[in-house]
């Protein structure tokens, strides 16, 4: 498989792989108790944020299932990093990849994170040919379901209070799209010419 060209760029974004002078712009939105009830692994401390700095620093490709590709979202205009996407390669046999993101809620609701997504999609679709993506959101993140499905994922799954996470009963939603379903452009496709039959 050929490798990603790096950094990927969006009309108003830059997706480019973590650096070591990140660790402040990343502790402004990662420590913030606004995200952390969504992600994954909280980052209370700055200590915690430098240690998934460095593994994220790492996440640069998929070679194999349980690799991960991580991108920072940085602003082109100012430089600004407002949050992060990343997609994981989880089924190889299956085709099945996973994405997550992280964004600064001060930059939500900008359209950012959409035009990162669609960016992410065509990456996992079209460079390393992902047959089915998945996305997870939490059930009380409106903005994040609504955002899955303005970019044509459909919802499989709506887990109710399956599991304790960080003291409270969790609500999941599963959200997924195939790789025949994917349109970045939303503009009709030509279809081959057909020669006529009658």
């Amino acid at each position: 498989m050929s490798s990603l060209r790096l950094p990927v760029e969006t009309s108003t974004l830059r997706l480019r792989p973590f650096e070591n002078g990140d660790l402040d712009a990343v502790a402004r939105y990662l420590t913030l108790p606004s995200v952390q009830r969504y992600v994954e692994r909280p980052a209370r401390y700055v200590e915690d944020v430098a240690s998934s700095l460095a593994v994220m620093r790492k996440q640069l490709e998929l070679h194999r299932p349980g690799d991960r590709l991580t991108l920072a979202m940085v602003r082109k205009a100012d430089g600004m990093l407002i949050g992060h996407v990343s997609l994981r390669w989880s089924d190889a046999t299956a085709g099945q990849g996973e994405v997550r993101f992280v964004i600064d809620p001060t930059f939500s609701g900008r359209g950012y994170l959409s035009e990162a997504l669609r960016a992410l999609f065509g990456i996992a679709f079209d460079h390393y040919h992902i047959h089915r993506l998945m996305v997870r959101c939490d059930g009380r993140s409106r903005h994040s379901a609504k955002l899955m499905q303005t970019l044509g994922m459909r919802i499989e799954a709506h887990y109710r209070e399956h599991a304790l996470f960080q003291g409270e009963w969790d609500e999941e939603l599963h959200f997924a799209m195939l790789d025949r379903e994917w349109r970045p452009s939303g503009t009709v496709l030509d279809l081959p010419r057909r020669e006529r039959v009658a």
